[in-house]
Protein backbone atom coordinates (compact mmCIF):
# COMPACT_ATOMS: atom_id res chain seq x y z
CA UNK A 1 0.00 0.00 0.00
CA UNK A 2 1.32 3.47 -0.90
CA UNK A 3 1.76 6.22 1.69
CA UNK A 4 -0.60 9.28 1.51
CA UNK A 5 2.21 11.66 0.53
CA UNK A 6 3.25 9.35 -2.27
CA UNK A 7 -0.33 9.19 -3.55
CA UNK A 8 -0.45 12.97 -3.82
CA UNK A 9 2.81 13.00 -5.74
CA UNK A 10 1.67 10.26 -8.12
CA UNK A 11 -1.68 11.99 -8.68
CA UNK A 12 0.02 15.34 -9.33
CA UNK A 13 2.47 13.84 -11.79
CA UNK A 14 -0.24 11.97 -13.66
CA UNK A 15 -2.53 15.02 -13.90
CA UNK A 16 0.40 17.17 -15.01
CA UNK A 17 1.47 14.70 -17.67
CA UNK A 18 -2.05 14.56 -19.12
CA UNK A 19 -2.23 18.34 -19.35
CA UNK A 20 -5.05 18.67 -16.84
CA UNK A 21 -2.99 20.88 -14.56
CA UNK A 22 -1.99 24.06 -16.39
CA UNK A 23 1.18 25.65 -14.92
CA UNK A 24 0.44 29.00 -16.60
CA UNK A 25 -2.47 29.54 -14.20
CA UNK A 26 0.05 30.69 -11.59
CA UNK A 27 1.22 33.57 -13.78
CA UNK A 28 -0.32 37.04 -13.33
CA UNK A 29 -2.63 38.31 -16.06
CA UNK A 30 -0.82 40.07 -18.94
CA UNK A 31 -2.63 43.38 -18.36
CA UNK A 32 -1.27 43.65 -14.79
CA UNK A 33 1.65 46.07 -14.34
CA UNK A 34 4.81 44.26 -13.16
CA UNK A 35 6.09 45.10 -9.68
CA UNK A 36 9.45 46.19 -11.08
CA UNK A 37 7.71 48.91 -13.09
CA UNK A 38 5.68 50.04 -10.08
CA UNK A 39 8.82 50.40 -7.94
CA UNK A 40 10.41 52.78 -10.46
CA UNK A 41 7.25 54.87 -10.92
CA UNK A 42 7.56 58.45 -9.66
CA UNK A 43 4.72 59.30 -7.31
CA UNK A 44 3.52 62.84 -7.94
CA UNK A 45 0.70 62.94 -5.42
CA UNK A 46 1.64 62.90 -1.74
CA UNK A 47 -0.14 63.10 1.57
CA UNK A 48 1.03 64.74 4.75
CA UNK A 49 2.18 62.20 7.37
CA UNK A 50 0.84 64.55 10.05
CA UNK A 51 -2.78 65.11 9.03
CA UNK A 52 -3.22 63.24 5.72
CA UNK A 53 -3.93 66.30 3.57
CA UNK A 54 -2.86 66.18 -0.09
CA UNK A 55 0.43 67.98 -0.82
CA UNK A 56 2.36 68.95 -3.92
CA UNK A 57 5.80 67.35 -4.34
CA UNK A 58 7.50 70.62 -3.30
CA UNK A 59 5.37 70.93 -0.16
CA UNK A 60 6.01 67.29 0.70
CA UNK A 61 9.79 67.70 0.30
CA UNK A 62 9.69 70.82 2.47
CA UNK A 63 7.68 69.02 5.16
CA UNK A 64 10.09 66.07 5.14
CA UNK A 65 13.05 68.45 5.52
CA UNK A 66 11.33 70.29 8.37
CA UNK A 67 10.57 67.03 10.17
CA UNK A 68 14.15 65.80 9.71
CA UNK A 69 15.61 69.04 11.10
CA UNK A 70 13.30 69.22 14.13
CA UNK A 71 15.33 69.35 17.39
CA UNK A 72 12.54 67.61 19.30
CA UNK A 73 11.33 64.08 18.64
CA UNK A 74 7.62 63.67 17.99
CA UNK A 75 5.68 63.19 21.21
CA UNK A 76 3.34 60.27 21.79
CA UNK A 77 0.11 60.21 23.68
CA UNK A 78 0.86 59.27 27.35
CA UNK A 79 -1.52 56.32 27.08
CA UNK A 80 0.42 54.99 24.09
CA UNK A 81 3.73 55.49 25.93
CA UNK A 82 2.42 53.54 28.92
CA UNK A 83 1.14 50.75 26.65
CA UNK A 84 4.56 50.45 24.95
CA UNK A 85 6.24 50.37 28.35
CA UNK A 86 3.93 47.56 29.51
CA UNK A 87 4.61 45.60 26.31
CA UNK A 88 8.36 45.92 26.92
CA UNK A 89 7.94 44.64 30.50
CA UNK A 90 5.83 41.76 29.20
CA UNK A 91 8.52 40.86 26.67
CA UNK A 92 11.20 40.92 29.39
CA UNK A 93 9.09 38.68 31.65
CA UNK A 94 8.59 36.19 28.82
CA UNK A 95 12.37 35.93 28.45
CA UNK A 96 12.93 35.49 32.19
CA UNK A 97 10.05 33.05 32.79
CA UNK A 98 9.86 30.33 30.11
CA UNK A 99 6.41 29.04 31.13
Amino acid sequence: MMKPKLWGWVLGMSLGSFGIMNPSIALPPPEETPEEMLRTKIILEARSPIDGKPLTPAEYAQLQADLANSPYPPELNPDVQQFIFLLQIRQMLRILTPF
